[in-house]
């Protein structure tokens, strides 16, 4: 059986026309039908599964619908459509303050927070002071939870999260928070975690995030699944898309589309690299931005011919 499960699942919401009106009158026009709603599907028909021990990136713009799939597979949320499994105790972070008490203390926040989780007082006295001091919050045991920064926020949950020994662990964007240094701690717990046989869904906006902690991804788009599967022919395809103007952006629609993108975008960065070091004292090739310099080498490699680009896709690939 699977760690998790997610089985052609499509997450619906029902807007109605009652914002402005009263309960009286929303009674009376819901028993004469006298009203409208409008559907808006967050996720349409999401298929995946995961196995013990696997990390599962998933990749989208903003409103793509990947903290809506969350709140599924979490619980919080029940699918309009399709069928979501898990196996074992799920710790997910969601959001900085998902199952927080701002007028509480840091301290009082934490066994909050382990109880939410299902976990003991005796358990809890015993993380407690690890919890904390890979937090990093020490000497802010006693302030008010709404008093920390949202970096420090995120450094507890982060820590409930991770050393609670959880079955299953979900993070919503939580790992890109912090300095340099807490970024990579929490990239190590996050490595160390999975080789102990745990399960983690990670969403995440840094692609290179992505390809460092994940074994699988999965592409959502609008709310449809437009790749599932090897991380780095989905984070190439991803990185390109994301390069690319709005108004000139389409998703792939087949796998086979998905590698060929793929087979570019290491190209280019075969050649980018090559022109960096032959063209080092350009000021302009120096200061351009990635997603500037994406964009030019993917149009010079798409307007080669066949026999040009499969030369060069053969001596460097």
């Amino acid at each position: 059986m699977s760690a998790i499960e997610v089985d052609d699942v499509s997450i619906c919401y029902e807007v109605g026309d009652f914002k402005n009106i009263g309960l009286k009158d929303y009674v009376i026009r819901k028993l004469k039908r006298d009203y409208e709603t409008t559907k808006f599907w967050a996720d349409r028909h999401i298929t995946f599964s995961l196995d013990r021990g696997e990390m599962l990136g998933i990749l989208g713009t903003n409103g793509a619908g990947k903290s809506t799939l969350l709140k599924v597979i979490t619980g919080i949320m029940v699918p309009s459509e399709g069928r979501v499994h898990t196996e074992g105790k799920i710790a997910a972070l969601l959001e900085l303050a998902t199952g927080f008490d701002g007028e509480l203390t840091v301290k009082e926040n934490t066994y909050l927070r382990g109880a939410l989780l299902g976990y003991t007082r005796e358990f809890m006295d015993a993380k407690y002071d690890e919890i904390i001091q890979f937090a990093e919050l020490e000497e802010f045991q006693d302030r008010l939870f709404n008093q920390l920064s949202s970096g420090m926020k995120s450094r507890l949950g982060f820590a409930i999260a991770c050393l609670v020994e959880p079955d299953i662990i979900i993070l919503d964007e939580v790992l890109s928070v912090g300095d340099g240094a807490f970024k990579e701690k929490s990239g190590k717990k996050m490595r160390s975690i999975l080789a102990s046989g745990v399960t983690g869904i990670l969403v995440s906006h840094s692609v290179d995030q992505v390809r460092e902690l994940c074994n699988k991804v999965l592409w959502i788009e609008k709310g449809e699944q437009i790749a599932y599967g090897d991380v780095r022919s989905i984070c190439d395809a991803y990185s390109v898309y994301l390069a690319t103007p709005k108004a000139k952006r389409h998703v792939p629609k087949s796998q086979e589309e998905i590698e060929e993108i793929s087979r570019r975008y290491r190209l280019y960065l075969k050649l980018s690299a090559k022109e960096k070091v032959e063209k080092h004292n350009d000021e302009f090739i120096m200061k351009e931005t990635e997603n500037a310099r994406i964009q030019r080498w993917m149009k010079k490699i798409d307007n080669m011919d066949d026999d040009e680009r499969a030369e060069l896709l053969k001596e460097y690939l």
